[in-house]
């Protein structure tokens, strides 16, 4: 019988108001919104007759947040990995998308284009960004080959994490919306890898259809 192993690709809930749509990378250690914590609940829920055997995560507020009540209802205990923070956006930490804009006349729909360029001063590179995420799931699936793992981390690592895996541009992981407290789920075979689920979303998804 072949090995599987299954990663939970689950990205950070809402966060603070004041941080929307400002590029906070792995400088700036922000919180969750009150929605933020709603979200993170009903994830955690949604996993509870499913759970995984083991939980990696980033040790960045926000995940840390995250992971809470996951943790509390799977009763693992979870493995902190530092190379799982948010890529560091350099010069644009802490600017809005406006900001970017009128500072830089770029287009901050453009962040993955401009990492993949090296345009962004003094962020992190994504040769260096990539080595590190790497060397993450290298971690991971060294010590829990064939099991089912939740990596609970940012919307830029886990778009890392899909184009190492399926051995992609990063710049074309705009392709690929990541949500708040959003589970997108890959199975690892040991002759090709595989996109179950993506961007599901348990706080929204599964409400009930409106009556018409």
């Amino acid at each position: 019988m072949e090995q599987l192993t299954r990663l939970y690709l689950i990205r950070h809930g809402e966060v603070e108001e004041k941080y929307h749509k400002v590029f906070g990378g792995a400088r700036i250690d922000m919180e969750l919104s009150p929605l933020g914590h709603e979200q993170v609940r009903a994830l955690a829920n949604y996993l509870l007759p499913m759970p995984p055997d083991l939980i990696y995560a980033s040790p960045m507020r926000r995940v840390q947040q995250t992971l809470e009540p996951l943790a509390q209802a799977l009763e693992l205990m979870p493995v902190i990995l530092p190379d799982l923070r948010e890529v560091d956006f350099g010069s644009w930490t802490g600017l809005s998308w406006e900001q970017v804009l009128e500072k830089f006349q770029i287009s901050a729909y453009t962040w993955l284009d401009q990492l993949e360029d090296g345009t962004i001063p003094q962020a992190e590179t994504t040769v260096a960004f990539r080595e590190r995420v790497a060397n993450a799931i290298n971690t991971i699936l060294n010590e829990s080959s064939g099991k089912s793992i939740a990596v609970v981390c940012h919307g830029g690592v886990i778009r890392m994490i899909l184009s190492i895996l399926f051995d992609l541009p990063f710049r074309r992981m705009n392709l690929f919306e990541v949500e708040y407290a959003s589970i997108t789920r890959v199975l690892l075979r040991p002759t090709r890898v595989e996109l179950e689920l993506h961007n599901f979303t348990p706080w929204r998804d599964l409400r009930p259809a409106p009556h018409l």
